[in-house]
């Protein structure tokens, strides 16, 4: 089940809003079981053959956890606490690993709930946080279905410090709608939509240049606007039920350069690897070289997180070599350019990055880069090129619109700032993007989510 669905929209979403929100807000442990059921329920409606996977994890991790909390209790802080945490890294990762780079089926969301599980394990051996040894605090962590399958990759001691509080903050629940509703638009209205238009273009054994760019472009829009607007989906649903997590997405396509990207996207996938891997390395308070080392490291890890081809490796390297070569070779000169330059520069890789992602092979990348130049002898443009460019206008336009905060600012503005009775015309609008939405979702083929596969 995924939340552009309908099934999840009518049916799903409604239940498990009323159940919980029935239950008095004293009363949390009834609310944490009840959102605990539900999310048990949530992933076996997706994945019921992986679901005990998902269980032995959370019970694995969570004696890990406790056994790192009762020797640190006991003063014992030293060997055996280390040994415990390497053997839980060891074992996730193994465990992930074989899914990911065997033949077997990569359980649903076991990308993100691993890391989920890991922060448990790593925040209680650094003493991040008090914790209690509450196994129900510890399965909502990891299993709140909002973040289970694409994240958010919430921090334990973030989640926790919410987890431990008396009453939910019901008040979020109005924000969260809009959330849900703007992460549906952007996934069945623009996504959706777009991923039309790059299948029609990928499909093709010959391209002129300009059709193979508008190729890359669509993929790159696409992949934004569906991992966003998941991710604001997965936000939104989470304030509805009261709980905060933090912005996965800040106008990526709006950075000034290869850093400040990675400040911009998946924000959550770099806190962790920073908090996680980076900064226990040493982060920047180490030797030039081991710096160095410590991002060459957290690249290539990431680039092995998101897939199980030579493709991801090389696009973790690519992206490595350009946050290395800003760091310690660019710095402060990069501020002589324009800044709209900067930000074109920065889209650019950024885009030609992507092409590893929806290309088979490192040759196909190659391939394709060639056919953006001319390689197949059809020119810069035919009449294949002005066809997907003119189909595909309105919702490119849409979508550059959409990369920024303008229509954001706008609303904001309006609602918050203008006449009372324009709250009244935010939600004429909200519910009309939701009958679109859903107007497209009965009338379209089913198209999961992009980071699925991950």
């Amino acid at each position: 089940m995924t939340f552009s669905t309908l099934s999840f929209i009518f049916l799903y979403l409604p239940v498990s809003l009323l159940v919980y929100h029935l239950i008095p807000a004293e009363k949390s442990i009834w609310r944490k079981v009840a959102l605990l059921i539900f999310s048990v329920l949530f992933y076996v409606w997706g994945d019921a053959p992986n679901v005990l996977v998902l269980v032995i994890s959370v019970l694995f991790n969570y004696i890990s956890g406790q056994q790192i909390r009762m020797l640190s209790a006991d003063g014992r802080d030293g060997f055996r606490r280390k040994a415990t945490v390497i053997v839980a890294v060891v074992v996730d990762v193994a465990v992930l690993g074989i899914f990911k780079y065997s033949r077997l089926a990569l359980p649903v969301g076991m990308s993100f709930y691993t890391f989920s599980a890991l922060s448990y394990v790593f925040d209680i051996y650094y003493g991040r946080v008090e914790d209690d040894g509450n196994v129900l605090n510890e399965m909502l962590y990891i299993l709140f279905f909002p973040k289970l399958i694409s994240g958010p990759i919430m921090q334990y001691k973030d989640f926790r410090e919410q987890l431990v509080q008396k009453t939910v903050k019901n008040r979020y629940f109005t924000s969260g709608m809009h959330l849900f509703i703007i992460g549906l638009f952007k996934k069945v209205l623009i996504a959706d939509n777009l991923s039309t238009a790059f299948h029609q273009i990928s499909s093709l054994s010959q391209m002129a240049g300009l059709t193979a760019w508008l190729g890359m472009i669509f993929y790159s829009l696409e992949l934004y606007f569906d991992f966003s607007g998941y991710s604001d989906m997965a936000i939104g649903l989470a304030e509805m039920f009261g709980f905060r997590i933090e912005k996965n997405f800040n106008y990526p396509y709006l950075s000034d350069g290869v850093t400040d990207f990675w400040r911009r996207w998946h924000i959550s996938l770099g806190a962790w690897f920073r908090d996680y891997v980076y900064i226990p390395m040493g982060g920047n308070r180490c030797s030039r070289e081991k710096q160095f080392r410590n991002l060459a490291v957290v690249w290539i890890l990431t680039g092995l997180w998101h897939g199980n081809t030579l493709n991801f490796l090389f696009w973790g390297i690519y992206h490595g070599f350009f946050v290395i070569l800003e760091k310690f070779a660019i710095g402060q000169k990069r501020l002589s350019i324009p800044k709209w330059l900067r930000i074109l520069l920065t889209d650019l890789i950024a885009f030609v990055g992507w092409i590893f992602f929806f290309t088979p092979s490192i040759g196909g990348a190659f391939h394709y880069l060639g056919q953006m130049f001319g390689a197949d002898g059809l020119g810069f443009a035919n009449g294949a090129s002005a066809y997907y460019l003119t189909s595909n206008l309105v919702v490119l336009i849409l979508a550059v619109i959409c990369s920024g905060p303008l229509l954001t600012r706008l609303h904001d503005t309006l609602v918050y700032r203008g006449r009372k009775n324009m709250i009244y015309l935010s939600a004429a609008v909200h519910v009309v993007l939701l009958i679109f939405c859903v107007a497209n979702m009965v009338g379209a083929t089913y198209s999961t989510f992009l980071y699925f596969r991950f």
